[in-house]
């Protein structure tokens, strides 16, 4: 009585040991090369908001309405909140190195467009990031006054007051 449990398989079928090796190690490299894939590749330089030109910027000049500067300029990142009698347009340019580490501001622009009474240009300036602090684009986040608190401060806090 035949075996059913064994199967033989002719001799062409069988590959020879160093061959199979070499396809494994093209094989992991090949897995290698595509999950390192994503890191890799990315220049790393982003801008975001309104790129500012210096063209453009002479062209807005003290004493012009407020139509010539939005004929110019275009609509602008954000007004002022109380009045509207002045317009930012807000640039960023970030920069990393890998794909996974965070970005860092490197260059800041704030093109800023004030407006007297009767909405002609008063004055005009152009702030860097030297002039301030840097404005979070992403999170939407307001920072708060006081320490931080965090689950196991709270947790021996808790535990001590017993």
């Amino acid at each position: 009585m035949r075996d059913v449990t064994a199967v033989e398989f002719p001799d062409s079928a069988k590959l020879p040991l160093p061959r199979a090796r070499r396809i494994c190690a093209l094989a992991g490299a090949a897995l290698l090369a595509f999950s390192l894939g994503g890191c890799l590749g990315t220049d790393g330089v982003n801008y975001r908001g309104y790129v500012i030109d210096a063209k453009t910027m002479d062209q807005v000049r003290v004493g012009a309405s407020a139509e010539q500067v939005l004929v110019v300029m275009g609509t602008p990142s954000t007004t002022s909140t109380i009045g509207g009698d002045a317009w930012y347009y807000i640039s960023q340019k970030t920069e990393r190195t890998m794909a996974f580490q965070q970005p860092k501001v490197t260059e800041q622009r704030i093109f800023a467009v004030y407006f007297d009474k009767n909405k002609k240009v008063q004055r005009v300036a152009n702030y860097g990031l030297e002039d301030g602090r840097v404005i979070d684009f992403v999170t939407r986040t307001t920072p708060t006054a006081g320490p931080e608190s965090s689950f196991l401060r709270n947790m021996f806090t808790g535990l001590l007051r017993f």
